[in-house]
This record gives structure tokens, sequence and C-alpha cells, in this order.
């Protein structure tokens, strides 16, 4: 769900009285009122001003200024000495809780500091009348109905978004419940087709009881003849025989006729059973439809998603989330007829189970008429029987042809009912479609769209206004934008660029422009865990449907192998420093992703040139140029950003750059989220140096500003950007209380205490498609936490890279991957070595330090392992040879081992 960043300060505003004393002179009477205001409100709920009276001067309340925007500006420029006091008084007041204060308390709160600052500030003139105060608290009350109001609206919008989500919980459950209906429906026509072959079976069985019979019918006539040659005198009995053998014959053919019957009875079966296998397939076709089902409610849920930003278009979403739950009601119940028919197939295949059990009996009847062929009298009887049960089967044999066909026609029915509804769901979903984002494309894609847009206009192709149009459209992830690109592939740039603007007709888009300045990125710049963060946040951050963009330094020694489609613009941005305008490269690229900005500087001291990312004497000024150089690329850009996030000391410049010398030039739209990493690294420098990228030095090196906590005549970054940030961050919660400690603080506990309103702990995550086990390519073998047989495969092939030993697959390996210094604990990590070597366990260390013993002992470490693995072959190499015996592995050199590492 996506979330807006709110930043909550304290933004003071000025009320100016003209009041006349005795000597008729005019007196400014400043009365400084403090609300809580939030930025990113809309428009709508900013105070109106308002008229005090027709006969009176009308007084404004007016917005303080860019500098009065800042936070805490109150303490940093005092004016007098009353003022200063007054100011603070109100500062440091407990804030007021608007949100669950009942209005009749409010006056109550307000009104009295009111008039008591009113009196206060007069400075002995004439007090202000009472229909002006009247009017001044009836404005200030009618404010504060309108932020009580604004809270409710904003309670039902909660409350009507938790009332959606049920429902497509409730939708989703229904689905599910579909799903399963399908499955039971798959099953029984599996146990139709097995009752089919049953049914094949019998017919098998029928064409050998119909060749006896015949067989059994002509030796019967050959035994005749010859009693009738012996026996003349016998002739009339032989007559009645012959009669009985007639009559048995005709039987007999009857018996052949109603096989025959019964055999195309059978052929209609199979016939049945073969719409049944096409019910089957249009079994699949509706899974198939399902699943485009489903397609559409994702899209429907990622509208919903995208609607949270826009409160006014709840009820429209409710109705549409009602009949889409109509429509699946009524799905669910053309499902139920067909579960229903398919029950009552399954009822009629159980009687042709009772049937074929009747034709077993019959087999077993015509056993007994072999055994009784002699008594005419009881073979008649049973034939008369084995007529009247063949009879009955015909009968039922036909009703159940007459039901299964019923029962086809009723599911063909359904069927078609419910394709009908399919296909109406598909248009209303491509009706839809043509007013939403396009998700077929990656993110590589609009990255690199927004790149060739602002190519065009620092080329000065394109206007600002143009330019900001063009990239909402890539914002919002229009389809007709990317069309325009696909169709311009063939075509040279003046071609592309009227198509382009063509389209200039988008609306604004709900999301945050967030751009961040930082000196690392993941994985082409990265030396600690900075660079995770800015990828992985801008990742995140992007996915939620904000645009990122992110300006980095073009080192030398990046991996360039790692960035696509690198290329320079055919432009020079020009900054400030040290008394003069120097040019710089401008050079854009995606990675993974996210739009990038390189700036390489044209100075003689090569800042970026250096063949390591940090480390240098002249650190200071390196990023202190390349934070104003990348303030003049927003500039000239024409970017106007919600929000810059700046990290760590070397873009701390920023914020103090930011508002000091560009929000006056325009770049005022943006405020400035600061995040330190690691409060231990504060880039402290002689105050002097600040003057090179074109700050004054007298204004900011001051103890409520950026000069160092310890010493007076340095100047300190860190606390600059903890100053002039209107939000401060860092890694977790716990290290925000830590460093607002003497202990944890490095020097700058006081100042965070100072700013604790607007500093928060913010817990660091991890990209969980970057370190994914199961699709990470760097792993011999992927696995998951339902397969974890691929560890031990990775185990076992580590330690063969590194030449460890895996005679013991169960020995524990214990990995540490880490940067060695003494604030990671570097003497925990070294015990940690010991004791997993004196447990029998295997231990390997990735990392290295800026402090050199500390760099050397890993060196000593791998030296010592790999001396051990050499006397380790030569003590069993002398061991096999004394025995006469295989050179193979033995353990009983340890002893010796245990020697050499104790005097190591």
């Amino acid at each position: 769900m996506a979330s807006k960043i709110s930043t909550s300060f304290i933004s003071p505003f000025v009320i100016h009285f003209n009041c006349k004393n005795s000597n008729n002179k005019n007196k400014h009477l400043n009365v400084p009122l403090l609300f809580s205001s939030r930025r990113l409100l809309p428009a709508s709920c900013k105070m109106r001003q308002r008229s005090f009276g027709s006969q009176q001067k009308r007084q404004h309340v007016k917005k303080g200024s860019p500098d009065q925007q800042r936070p805490n500006d109150a303490d940093l420029v005092p004016t007098s000495d009353g003022d200063s006091e007054s100011e603070s008084s109100l500062i440091d007041r407990e804030p007021i809780d608007v949100e669950h204060t009942e209005e009749q308390n409010l006056g109550s709160v307000f009104v009295p500091e009111l008039k008591e600052s009113l009196v206060l500030n007069c400075d002995g003139g004439e007090e202000l009348s009472t229909s002006q105060l009247d009017n001044l608290i009836s404005m200030i009350r009618n404010a504060e109905k309108n932020i009580l109001l604004l809270n409710e609206a904003r309670v039902q919008a909660l409350e009507d978004l938790h009332k959606i989500l049920q429902e497509k919980e409730a939708l989703q459950g229904e689905i599910n419940a579909l799903e399963m209906r399908l499955a039971e429906t798959d099953a029984r026509i599996r146990v139709a087709a097995q009752e089919k072959i049953h049914v094949e079976l019998l017919e098998d069985q029928l064409q050998k009881l119909q060749h006896e019979l015949t067989h059994r019918g002509v030796s019967e006539h050959s035994e005749l003849d010859v009693f009738a040659n012996q026996n003349e005198p016998a002739n009339e009995d032989l007559v009645l025989n012959n009669s009985e053998i007639h009559s048995f014959s005709k039987e007999l053919d009857s018996l052949k006729t109603e096989n025959l019957s019964l055999k195309n009875d059978i052929k209609v079966l199979k016939a049945e059973l073969n719409s049944v296998k096409d019910a089957d397939e249009r079994v699949v076709m509706l899974e198939m439809e399902r699943s485009s089902l489903e397609s559409s409610l994702k899209e429907l849920e990622s509208k919903l998603s995208i609607s949270q930003e826009d409160v006014a278009k709840l009820s429209t979403l409710k109705v549409e989330c009602k009949d889409l739950y109509e429509k699946v009601e009524n799905l669910q119940g053309l499902l139920a007829k067909a579960t229903k028919q398919a029950d009552q197939a399954i009822s009629v295949l159980q009687q042709n189970q009772e049937l074929r059990k009747k034709v077993d009996k019959l087999e077993e009847s015509l056993d007994e008429a072999n055994i009784y062929k002699l008594s005419s009298e009881k073979m008649q009887q049973y034939n008369e029987l084995m007529q009247q049960k063949m009879k009955l089967l015909e009968e039922r044999l036909q009703r159940s042809d007459e039901e299964i066909h019923s029962y086809v026609q009723l599911y063909q029915e359904s069927v078609k009912e419910f394709q009908d509804t399919l296909h109406s769901l598909k248009e209303e979903s491509k009706k839809r479609a043509v007013h939403e984002p396009v998700d077929d494309m990656p993110w590589e894609f609009w990255s690199r769209l927004l790149l060739i847009i602002d190519g065009w206009l620092l080329e000065k192709k394109l206007s600002t206004s143009e330019a900001k149009l063009l990239r909402e459209m890539v914002w919002k992830r229009n389809g007709r934008i990317r069309d325009a690109y696909m169709e311009c592939k063939e075509k040279n740039e003046h071609e592309a660029i009227s198509t382009f603007l063509k389209l200039t007709s988008s609306s604004i888009s709900s999301g945050l422009h967030v751009i961040h300045i930082a000196a690392e990125m993941a994985p082409v710049a990265k030396v600690g865990g900075l660079g995770d963060v800015v990828a992985g946040l801008g990742k995140a951050l992007q996915k939620k449907g904000h645009l990122v963009e992110i300006v980095l330094p073009k080192y030398d020694c990046m991996q360039y192998d790692r960035i696509d489609d690198l290329r320079a613009l055919d432009v020079v941005v020009e900054s400030y420093f040290d008394g003069r305008l120097f040019k710089n490269k401008v050079w854009v690229s995606t990675i993974e992703g996210l739009p990038v900005y390189f700036i390489e500087p044209h100075h003689p001291d090569k800042f970026f040139w250096r063949g390591q990312f940090y480390g240098e004497h002249d650190d200071f000024r390196r990023f202190s140029f390349f934070s104003r150089a990348a303030l003049e690329l927003l500039l000239q850009a024409g970017k106007q950003p919600d929000i810059i996030h700046c990290h760590d000391w070397q873009t701390a410049f920023v914020a103090p750059l930011y508002w000091d010398l560009y929000v006056p030039k325009g770049l005022n739209s943006a405020r400035v989220c600061f995040t330190c990493h690691n409060f231990e690294y504060q880039g402290t420098a002689p105050a002097k140096e600040l003057a090179s990228c074109g700050l004054d030095v007298q204004q900011l090196n001051r103890p409520d500003r950026m000069q160092d906590n310890s010493a007076h005549d340095r100047i300190n970054p860190l606390k600059g950007a903890i100053v002039f940030s209107n939000i401060v961050t860092t890694v977790s919660p716990s290290y925000a209380q830590e460093v607002r400690t003497s202990e944890g603080g490095q020097g700058l506990h006081s100042t965070l205490n100072f700013h604790s309103k607007k500093f928060v702990g913010i817990l660091n995550g991890i990209d969980t498609d970057a370190w994914n086990p199961a699709t990470d390519t760097f792993l011999k073998v992927q696995y998951n936490a339902n397969d974890l047989q691929g560890k031990a495969e990775n185990k076992e092939s580590i330690r063969k890279h590194l030449g460890l030993s895996s005679a013991d697959a169960r020995k524990p390996l214990v990995g540490c991957i880490t940067r060695l210094v003494p604030q990671k604990g570097v003497h925990l990590i070294r015990h940690a070595i010991y004791r997993t070597l004196e447990l029998g366990g295997q231990f390997i260390l990735l990392g290295s330090s800026p402090v050199p013993h500390i760099q050397v002992y890993p060196i000593l470490l791998s030296s010592f392992s790999f001396l051990r693995k050499h006397i380790f072959n030569i003590c069993n190499l002398y061991i096999k040879l004394g025995q006469g015996g295989d050179l193979t592995v033995n353990n009983n050199c340890e002893p010796w081992l245990h020697h050499i590492e104790v005097w190591c």
C-alpha cells in the first residue's frame, strides 16, 4: 500500500498589527503564533486569509519567507532580546494535540496565550480594540474547527478503505472455494472414465457368453441326430425333444438379439463417455477462463492500491467491488449448477455399476443353465426370468440415457452462460485498462525514457513545462508515451521530439518525486551499507509508485561492467567553487531500473579520479564540490522534487546549500531528508574550507549552526545537516537512542537532543529480490525454505574453493563479512575465530580495514592457515611412509599441529 512521507515540524509565522501610541507613531506589533502544520496536506487544508473589519485596516496572516520555512529558524536569527525571549518561551511550551483536543477546550488553550502576547508586545502603546481581538479569536477557532473536520474526514476515509480490503478478502475466499469445486468436478470425471473401462470389460464378457451359447446349440443338434438313428421306435419322444430344442434355440436367438441390443446400448454409453471427455475439455477451458478472471482481479487489486491516494474515488471503488461481488455470486451459482449435474452423472454411473453386478449374476445363472440343461421346465422358467431381467435392464438403460442426455444439455447451457459472463467481464476490464498504468514494460524502460526527456531539456530541445508534462506521463507509466516511443525507434531525433510534444496533455501524478544525492550506490559504487540502502530504498519507493532519481559522482573505480547504456549528455553544467565556475559533464544510465545521473567535474584536482572512493586528504573539498554541482544540475534541469534525500557527511552540504543559495533561485519545492548511517564519521574541517562551495562562513560558524561542538574553529557538515534538514533519520530506533547519549553521540548528542522532534530511527531492511537464495546466481546450487539440500552442496563448494578440509561434512562453518573497524567489535571477531577453532569448527572472514594493525591480522591468519595445511600434509606423508602404507589422509599429525598453533 503506497504511503506518503509527511514531515511534521513547528512552522512559526508572525501576524503584524498597526498600533498607534500617544505620539501618533506607527509601531509594528509582532505576535508570534505557533501552529502544528503538515507540509504535505492538500492545498484545501491551508488557512484562508480573513479580514478583521470593514472600518479597520485589513490585517493579513502572511506565510514566512523561505528562510522562515527552515526548521528551528526561530532560534537561528534572533532579532532582539525581547523578541527572542518571547519566541523561546513559546517554542519551549509543550505542543498541543489538535486531533484529540475537544473544540470547546481549544479556545481556552490558545486565546489566553494570545492575549498575554498582545499585552506584552505592545510596549506601552494602546491596546487593540475588542472587535479586532474577537475577530482574531474567531479566526483561530474556525481554523481549529477546520482541523478537526479534516481529522474526522481522514478517519472516515481509513474506515472506508478498511471495508474495501475486507470485501477484497471475502472475494478471494469465494474464488478459492470455486477452485475447490472445480477440483471436485475433475475427480468425478476421472471416476466416470474408470466406469467406462468397466463397461468395456462387460462388453467383452457378453461376447464370450454369446460365443459359448452358439457352440452349445450346434453340439445339441448333432446328439439328436445320432439318437434318432439308434432308436427309431421313440420317434414321438424325439419329436417332442426336437420341439423343445427348437424352442430353446428360439430362446437363444432372443438372447442373441438382446445381447446385440446390449452391445448397442454399450456403444451409446461410449458415445456418452466421449461427451464426458468433451466436458473435461470444457472444464479445462473453464480453468483458463478462471485464470483470466484471476488476472483481472489482480488488476483490480492494483487499482485498489493506487486508489488509496485519492479518497474521492472510494465510493466508485465500492460500487465496482459490489458489482464484482454480484458477478462472482452469479459465477458461483453457475458452478453450483455444474456441480449438481456432475453429482447426478455420478449417480447414473453408480446405477451402471448395479447393472454390472446384475450382469455378473446373469453369468452365474448361465452357468446354472449348463448344469440343468436336461430339465426343460427349469430351463423355461429360467429363460423367462432372464427375459424379464433383460427387459428391466433395457428400461433402466434407456432411462439412464435420457437422464444423462438431459444433464449434458443443462451443463452445456450453464457453460454457455458462464462464458457469456466472463466475456462481459473481459470487455469491462479492457475498457478500464485504457485509463490505467501500463505494467508490461520493466522499470528500466521507464527510467531510460525519463533520462532521454531530461537530456532533451538540458540540451534546450524542450521547454521546462513540456518536459514536466512528459515526466508526469512517464511517472504514471502512460501507455500513450510508451506507444510513441515504440513508433519513434526508426525516426530521427527531431521527429521523435515532435511526436512526444503531441502527448503533452497528461494529468498530475499522485506519487512523490524523490531525488537521492549520495556518494555510494550498489552495485556500481559500494563501500558499506550505504550503497545497499540507496539502491534498495530507491527500488522500494519506485514499486510504491513514486518517481525516484539518484545523483552520484562519476568515480574512475566504479564497476562499469554493471552499468548499462552509459551515455554523456550534450550539455555542460557549470557550478561555483573557489571563486569561479567549473564545468561538469553529466552522464546518465539506468541501474537496476533506477535512473542515475553521474557528475564528472572538470576540475584540475581530478576530484573523483583517485582510484578509491574515500580516504583522500581533500575529501571535504571533493564532496562539497559534488554537493553544489548536484543542486546546480537539479536547478538547470528544471526539476521540482518533493523530497531531496542526502546521506552521511559526504552530501550533508546539500541541506545548507539548498536553503541558503538555491531556494532564492527558484529550487524551492522540496523538503530535505538527511540519513546518517554512522555518526562516527563527521567530516570536520577548518572553518575557512566552507567558503569554497559558496557558503557564508561567518553566518554558519556558530554554535547553533555548523560549528563543531568540540572545536570552535572547525566546521562539522554532519551537524549542519541535522540543523538544516526537515527530518533526520538513522539506521534503527535503538541506534537513535544510543547516539543521543554522551557515550554514543560522538559529540553530537546535545545537537540531536535539541532537534529530537525531527530525529527518528528507522530499521534498515534488505532487498528480498537480490538476497534470495532461490534465485541467487552467485550460489552454486539454489535452495529455499522448503528444500535446504542446496545449503550442504554450497558448503562443500566453498570449502573446496578455499582449500578447507571437507572430511567431516557435519563440521560447522562460520562466515563473517564486515568492515574491520573498532566499531564493529574486531576483538569479538578475533575471540570468535579462536573459539570456533577450539570447538572443531571452521571460520571464513571477508573484510578490509583502514587501520593498519587490524588489516595485517587477517593476512597473518591466512598465512598461518596455509602453513598449517602444508605441515599437515608433510606429517601425514612421513607417518604413511613409516608405516609402509598408502599416501592417504591421516589424523595422527594433529598433536604436532596443536603444538605449532600454540607456538604461533
